[in-house]
């Protein structure tokens, strides 16, 4: 009998991990589930869930497949940690299992959505209506699970419905046909079935036109008659004309201001939310603190300055965590930059860029002035108290960057000058670091760079709302919900679909209305592709859409990283990097150890 592991790795098999074939002495099968009530078919969408909350959104490693690796971020301190991931493998082989987890919960999500969706007509539900408002959820699970395996992995085998017999030798759909064959006509179903009102954990019929708008867009990677751009615009602008009529028909919401979207009193119920996981205590497994983690991926690493501590209660309070993944580039912070010099005001919205001292006070040691290159003004006695000023990275732009940068050596605590941390010129991290006022023992002045732990640092995620489910071990779960997307993304959807479709003469109008809901400047000239992407970098870093972007407009290539971040563009192999390998759990199931199905050049 084939054992209910390959079933699950084989990517026919979409299952319920157990043959419908298999002798079950108790008579419990999951036809009798499904028929048996209401509440029983409820189980078995619900299942459909289970992978996407425990192993993608919202959990750190997918964090990591959706916006590493990009234009906009490198590894903290511009290390090769997670470097394949952030580097491409950093001139290492690259890890053929590194996407084992994800294509193994895609294809369980899938054959649970199939087994849902198989046995729908059974269930005693009193109306169609009702049948199909439910049976969506799982239509419109799967086309996620489809659209991030195509997107990861390229095209894929394709299964929909529940799988007994075991093909040993599966055949790759193209992504195109995916896209047109089971992504689009799920997401069709569910916008026409889906409920207008079903909270934001679970996906509504804005949800589904979302998506859906997405995906029609999405598909230009494919298709270079970019024939369904005109659906993406056509949809997106169902969605936005109810935002901007009221949300009477699908519920939309824009908030008035950027500062709204991610306050956490409006996190739980996101109005502008299209479709949110929330994570509660007790969670989808035993593990409990395996909740929502992007919290944990974005700060820079305070505790490298003495004055800064990741202990106690403290640990769990809006801006103190320490050591996350997730580095700006030099590219993505210059985006801010407007045309007048001034700062687009979500720069300051969206990076926490000054600490305060954490400890009960803090003296310099020795050994930190001359770490940190003070002037002889600053001295073994001199100290900062709880509250002071700890950590004040400042950009070029800011308006008070030049009275900052002139004695920045002479203050008691950090002044983290851009210009320390990064080479504008070079869109790179600064490696090392020239001490002005004190040399090293023995001479010289080159030294590792002591300002480049720390930057500006993502709060989109923060979170004062923790669970502590082993405190020995100091494991956390964030509680909060973390969104898959938002309505200011359609919006943007619509700038870069009105391109494709018609030339872009509606989407300075678009981009200007995200742009102003931020208090940014106006846009005037004609938008490119290259400027939707540009306003898409701004409004949504670290939302999971990075990735899908740059290979959407062909630019995940290394001409393009090497333009804008060459600390990952000088590993990026054209031909090869633009797809995760096919896990090798995989491929060791099939015929001939599968390797007639790999990625090409892995």
């Amino acid at each position: 009998m084939i054992s209910r592991l390959l079933l699950l790795l084989l990517a026919v098999a979409g299952i319920s991990s157990c043959s419908l074939e298999e002798n079950n002495p108790s008579g419990f099968t999951i036809e009798s589930v499904a028929a048996s009530s209401v509440e029983g078919y409820r189980n078995l969408v619900n299942n459909c869930y289970f992978g996407m909350e425990r192993q993608l959104y919202g959990y750190n490693q997918w964090m990591m497949f959706c916006e590493a690796g990009t234009d906009i971020w490198t590894y903290q301190k511009n290390g090769v940690s997670f470097s394949q991931f952030f580097k491409y493998g950093a001139g290492a082989a690259m890890n053929l299992t590194m996407g084992g987890t994800v294509w193994n919960v895609c294809y369980d999500g899938i054959g649970s959505c199939n087994t849902a969706i198989r046995y729908a007509n059974i269930a005693p539900f009193k109306t169609e209506e009702e049948r199909n408002a439910m049976v969506a959820e799982a239509y419109f699970l799967r086309a996620m699970y489809y659209y991030n395996l195509v997107e990861q992995f390229g095209g894929v085998t394709v299964t929909t419905d529940v799988v007994v017999d075991v093909n040993l030798h599966p055949e790759r759909a193209t992504p195109l046909d995916i896209y047109k064959n089971v992504i689009i006509p799920d997401l069709e179903f569910a916008v026409k079935w889906l409920p207008v009102n079903n909270g934001i954990t679970k996906p509504s019929r804005k949800s589904a036109l979302g998506f859906l708008a997405r995906a029609y867009l999405q598909t230009v990677e494919y298709d270079e008659t970019k024939s369904l751009a005109g659906k993406a615009l056509e949809t997106a602008k169902l969605l936005i004309d109810d935002c901007e009529g009221g949300g009477s028909l699908y519920n939309t919401y824009l908030y008035p201001t950027f500062d709204e979207v991610f306050l956490e009193a409006n996190n739980a119920a996101n109005r502008e939310a299209l479709w949110a996981h929330r994570f509660v205590v007790g969670g989808v497994s035993n593990n409990a603190w395996y909740m929502n983690m992007n919290n944990e991926l974005f700060y820079c690493v305070v505790t490298d300055f003495g004055a800064m501590q990741q202990l106690g209660s403290d640990y769990t309070t809006w801006g103190r965590r320490s050591g996350g993944q997730f580095m700006p580039t030099s590219y993505l912070l210059n985006l801010y930059v407007q045309e007048n010099g001034t700062l687009d005001p979500r720069y300051h919205k969206s990076f926490q860029t000054s600490w305060t001292v954490n400890k009960t006070s803090y003296t310099w040691t020795d050994a930190g002035l001359k770490i940190f290159d003070r002037d002889a003004s600053v001295t073994n006695t001199t100290s900062l108290a709880a509250g002071n000023l700890a950590i004040d990275f400042i950009h070029p732009n800011d308006p008070d960057y030049a009275s900052k940068v002139t004695d920045k050596l002479k203050k008691p605590y950090l002044v983290v000058d851009y210009a320390d941390v990064y080479d504008a010129a070079a869109r790179s991290v600064k490696m090392q670091y020239n001490r002005v006022n004190r040399p090293l023992d023995g001479g010289g002045t080159l030294t590792t760079n002591p300002f480049f732990s720390f930057y500006p640092s993502l709060v989109k995620h923060n979170s004062s709302n923790y669970y502590t489910n082993n405190a020995s071990n100091n494991r956390y779960g964030n509680l909060n919900a973390t969104f898959m997307m938002r309505m200011a993304e359609v919006y943007l959807i619509a700038a870069e679909a009105d391109i494709y479709a018609n030339g872009g003469g509606n989407a300075l109008r678009y981009l200007n209305r995200i742009r102003s809901r931020a208090g940014a400047a106006q846009l005037t000239t004609t938008p490119t592709v290259q400027t939707v992407l540009d306003e898409r970098a701004r409004e949504l870093c670290g939302e999971y859409v990075r990735f899908y972007d740059l290979k959407r407009a062909k630019k995940l290539n290394k001409t393009y990283l090497m333009e804008t971040n060459p600390d990952v563009g000088q590993f990026f192999t054209d031909n090869r990097n633009e797809l995760r390998p096919i896990p090798t759990g995989f491929l060791n199931t099939l015929q001939d150890g599968g390797s007639y199905y790999q990625n090409p050049n892995y």
